[in-house]
């Protein structure tokens, strides 16, 4: 199926690696143009490289006010328009409710969420009837996940923010929908594991939940993502869409 992506553009912040990272290559395989962010430069300079002549990139991290205005700026300079972006807030600290102290809460919030909000809305005011913004969460939206307060403090607060923005954003054309990802392997979900101290056994228990019985690649979660920002899902608004293997019980 042609998802209708050739020519179009898309910011894809936290676009170095992991899940921002596949997405961004499914985009590219598919005929659109990316511009990355991240905090660390030389990751993405080595991402742009392997992607090539369609993308670009700008350093920043999600809490700084300005970065939205310079990756939109990135976009319309190098290829003259912009459709749409893929969120991603990143995994803030771990550490249970009892433990996580009030800065810990402070600073996950201007990047977590205050910087996700700030992106989405900066970067809707620019787009045509058409334009697509989709968030990567995660599956905390739902349900809690152990030791990770932040995360299920936060993100589905900005689910219900992604909610209210499809209605907004409706009416000009605008869609806006989640990404609930449950365990993909990528370097997040490697170092949570580490953290139990037998990264194997912590794999293969985690395994046990899930009814296919295994980690997702990136890869897949990229083709979720890159389907629901292209036109090929232009009457998918306001949704949350799992992307975990089918742990997620709930409806």
């Amino acid at each position: 199926m042609d998802l209708g992506l050739a020519d179009r553009v898309y910011i894809v912040t936290g676009g170095a690696r992991g899940l921002g990272r596949a997405t961004a290559e499914v985009l590219v395989a598919e005929g659109a143009r990316v511009v990355l962010s991240g905090r660390t430069e030389s990751t993405l300079a080595a991402a742009v490289r392997d992607l090539g002549d369609d993308a670009a990139y700008v350093v920043g991290d999600n809490a700084e006010p300005d970065l939205p205005s310079r990756l939109i700026a990135k976009a319309r300079e190098t290829w003259g328009r912009l459709d749409g972006a893929l969120i991603s807030v990143g995994g803030p600290p771990t550490g249970s409710v009892s433990s996580t102290t009030d800065e810990q809460w402070t600073a996950a919030f201007g990047s977590v969420f205050l910087g996700g909000v700030r992106l989405a809305r900066e970067i809707a005011a620019e787009l045509e009837p058409g334009g697509s913004i989709a968030f990567v969460l995660s599956t905390s939206v739902r349900a809690p996940l152990t030791e990770l307060a932040i995360s299920n403090g936060f993100r589905p607060g900005l689910a219900m923010v992604a909610k209210q923005l499809a209605d907004e954003l409706g009416p000009r054309g605008i869609r806006v929908n989640g990404l609930l990802p449950g365990r993909v392997a990528t370097e997040r979900v490697a170092e949570l594991d580490a953290l139990q101290g037998d990264p194997a056994a912590a794999k293969a228990s985690a395994a046990e939940g899930i009814p296919l019985r295994r980690d997702g690649e990136p890869s897949e979660f990229g083709r979720a993502a890159a389907f629901l920002l292209s036109p090929a899902a232009s009457y998918v608004s306001g949704a949350m869409l799992p992307v975990d293997g089918g742990i997620l019980r709930a409806l």
